[in-house]
């Protein structure tokens, strides 16, 4: 490695030419430019640093982040050590939030929750707005809750960074090492109101990376269209590792609003949990429920390199509900109060909303229809009616469904 490192030094020119690449090229350790963003007992400093490519282009490492941007919300614990927030099970850190963490984005949509694990760090914006950022920058490691009120369609896009201890060279003491290359890795789920499933984090992502490293030998990193690949570069952890390169390219401007053009980057990448190596983790582990649904089970994603690839934006389009879909109708709509006695109220969850509603007819144990109607579906008036059983008939779209109502 010695004898490398004074060949480079002797002869750079020689070697960056062998990379032909859109990316800056950067060799060596940066310079510390922030000395630790965030402190925890037990975690990893989290410093950022400045480093300069061949091209003079100046660089922050690992990544620009608003952490310490005041505007920027903060998410939701859903587990933090660093601050005592040891919670057991997803119910559990839900009772500890109120209304007051909620970001509004449209007035008259309905309250998302998205439950996120990200190694090390995320920022998320939906439709442009910053709706929540990781707590904790690299280690100890933690989960989080951020909900926010919008109406579908709507956009996510999320900044993902994978912290590093030897800034400019995308790598950590570990192992015996001290150029020990981590990994990423980020999973989430979205939920509604009624707690139902509304997306997830898999292959259907788009996601990009700006930032790769370390990297040992330029000619191994490589480019077809817009992925950015280095999946033959050494991920081996060494103790010479100071003349190693990282590759830097420029964020997109607007990539964190409704009407980027996100079809530009790559199609995530799809990460097992043993491969990302949360087993061990609480921060994960206590959340399956969440998580690793059986029937909802969430991905971990990223760019095509878990290892090297340490800054990533990563974008998602939440589609509108498809009204055709009767399990989704029948699991979006409920009646309330119920039993009642003067009238009773359509309670609208999911993708489901008011102006999707046709009709609500009012049946009673005999099959007549006593009741029908065609506007105004928040209250339904039911004074005067005997008391006993009664079908419930809601059309949306070209389907219906029938639920039982109790009027005593």
């Amino acid at each position: 490695m010695k004898k490398l490192f004074l060949f480079l030094v002797t002869y750079p020119s020689l070697f960056f030419a062998q990379y032909t690449g859109t990316g800056s090229v950067t060799q060596g350790l940066a310079t510390t430019t922030q000395n630790n963003l965030f402190t925890c007992s037990g975690g990893r400093v989290s410093n950022q640093g400045s480093i300069t490519a061949t091209d003079a282009s100046v660089w922050t490492v690992p990544a620009v982040v608003n952490f310490s941007t005041t505007t920027f919300p903060f998410a939701s614990n859903l587990y933090n050590e660093c601050v005592n927030a040891i919670y057991a099970n997803t119910s559990v850190a839900l009772s500890n939030l109120n209304s007051s963490d909620i970001i509004t984005i449209d007035a008259s949509g309905e309250v998302i929750t998205a439950y996120i694990f990200a190694d090390n760090y995320f920022e998320m914006y939906i439709n442009g707005v910053p709706v929540g950022k990781d707590n904790v920058p690299y280690t100890q490691f933690n989960s989080n809750i951020i909900r926010f009120r919008v109406s579908r369609p709507f956009s996510i896009a999320m900044l993902l960074v994978d912290w590093e201890e030897n800034l400019g060279l995308g790598s950590e003491v570990n192992s015996g090492y001290n150029y020990f290359a981590g990994d990423g890795g980020m999973v989430a789920i979205f939920k509604d109101t009624n707690g139902n499933v509304i997306d997830k984090t898999s292959s259907d992502w788009k996601a990009q990376t700006f930032y790769t490293a370390p990297i040992t030998n330029l000619t191994c990193a490589t480019e077809n269209g817009a992925l950015r690949l280095s999946h033959t570069c050494s991920t081996i952890p060494t103790n010479a590792g100071s003349a190693y390169y990282g590759l830097h390219w420029s964020r997109p401007i607007n990539w964190m609003e409704a009407n980027f053009d996100a079809s530009i980057f790559p199609n995530a990448s799809v990460f097992t949990n043993n491969t990302v190596g949360v087993n061990s983790k609480p921060a994960y582990t206590n959340f399956v429920d969440v998580f690793d649904d059986p029937t909802n089970d969430a991905q971990f994603i990223w760019s095509s390199n878990l290892i090297l690839d340490n800054e990533i934006i990563v974008h998602h389009t939440v589609a509108v509900a498809n009204l055709n879909d009767l399990e989704l109708i029948k699991n979006s709509v409920d009646l309330y109060p119920n039993p009642t006695k003067d009238e009773f109220h359509l309670s609208l969850g999911g993708q489901i909303k008011p102006g999707d509603i046709t009709s609500v007819d009012l049946y009673n144990s005999f099959g007549k229809r006593i009741l029908s109607i065609n506007s105004n579906f928040s209250t339904i008036s039911t004074i005067g009616l005997d008391s006993g059983y009664y079908s419930v008939i809601i059309k949306i779209g070209e389907q219906q469904i029938i639920q039982k109502l109790f009027i005593y």
